[in-house]
């Protein structure tokens, strides 16, 4: 049976293997390769990979949309980044820092081009089905990016929006993923929705997850500044759910927020969720999530033995720690 490092070693290679560095011109390639290539957790790719092999197939086969998966992921970071004006990607400067930001939306689109390219590399029977599952993801994906500007600017979100906007702009991607492998791999229509909310759900955990740890994370694991979210505007987890509470917790975050940006407005907003609890919160929530998960993983018909990979990727990514 593979093992976690197995799939992602796999997809290290056949991201290696790709010639984007060399080509011309360099100004529109050069920052692909550096975009996809350096780190990351290559979860998508990877999840595609095993609910492929899951469902009776080679990984070895379906590889292509792996990396179709992983561009299209790599080209929203390109233009999340711009719009975020984020400095820090996985610790290194960002592609609109280290080029300008006309590169990195330029770059970005090719990016996208691309990785229809590599998804559609799949069985014909399966490629309508398979192209269906991309597009509907991606429309998702933006229209979560759009609700995430849109809170921004918003007095306050309650956390039911919030949990919308973030299974649009995460969660739909690992859920497309899943599906995209089980789909080219021949999976029943049943199959293929209950893989599909699998990831939905793992991408909820993975989410908030993720919010956690950009208030109380390692900088140096978690590969950009703790607290970006905070002092961005950014509408996460813990502040949407502490703000719908009400009371006196959520005038002080409101007066901590008012702070001008910096690390004196991540620390008073940090010392304000610790006071009411706010971390628990979201192992509660994280683990709530998780459990979902795996249930529609077994109510699938996948047999013990192929459903473990898919259980193990839960547990790793609800105890990671960047």
């Amino acid at each position: 049976m593979r093992s976690l490092s197995d799939y992602t070693l796999m997809v290290e290679e056949a991201i290696a293997s790709r010639p984007y560095a060399s080509m011309k011109p360099e100004g529109l390639y050069a920052p692909v390769a550096y975009g996809w290539q350096k780190g990351g957790k290559r979860i998508r790719p990877v999840l595609l990979l095993m609910a492929a092999e899951a469902f009776g197939g080679r990984p070895e086969d379906f590889i292509k949309p792996a990396l179709g998966i992983e561009m299209f992921h790599n080209f929203t970071l390109l233009h999340d980044d711009v719009m975020d004006r984020s400095d820090l990607r996985r610790g290194r400067p960002t592609v609109h820092r280290k080029w300008d930001e006309n590169t990195a939306i330029l770059s970005g689109d090719t990016m996208l081009t691309l990785a229809t390219e590599l998804v559609a590399d799949v069985p014909d029977n399966a490629l309508r089905r398979v192209l269906d599952a991309f597009n509907r993801m991606a429309v998702e994906v933006y229209e979560g990016q759009r609700l995430d500007m849109d809170f921004e600017s918003c007095g306050e979100v309650s956390v039911e929006d919030y949990l919308d906007m973030i299974e649009k702009k995460t969660s739909a991607l690992l859920g497309a993923s899943a599906k995209i492998g089980a789909i080219a791999a021949g999976a029943s229509e049943e199959d293929c929705g209950l893989i599909y909310e699998y990831g939905v759900k793992l991408g909820l955990a993975f989410q908030i997850q993720d919010d956690y740890l950009d208030m109380f994370g390692d900088p140096a694991t978690f590969g950009k500044p703790i607290g970006g979210d905070v002092n961005n505007g950014k509408k996460a987890f813990m502040l949407v759910s502490m703000l719908e509470r009400g009371g006196s917790g959520a005038e002080a975050l409101r007066e901590a927020m008012d702070i001008p940006a910096g690390d004196l407005r991540v620390s008073a907003v940090r010392g304000i969720y610790k006071r009411a609890g706010m971390p628990e919160l979201c192992r509660s929530a994280i683990e709530r999530y998780s459990r979902e998960s795996l249930k529609a993983l077994r109510k699938s018909s996948l047999p013990e033995q192929a459903r473990e990979p898919l259980e193990r990727l839960v547990a790793k990514l609800i105890d990671r720690r960047k």
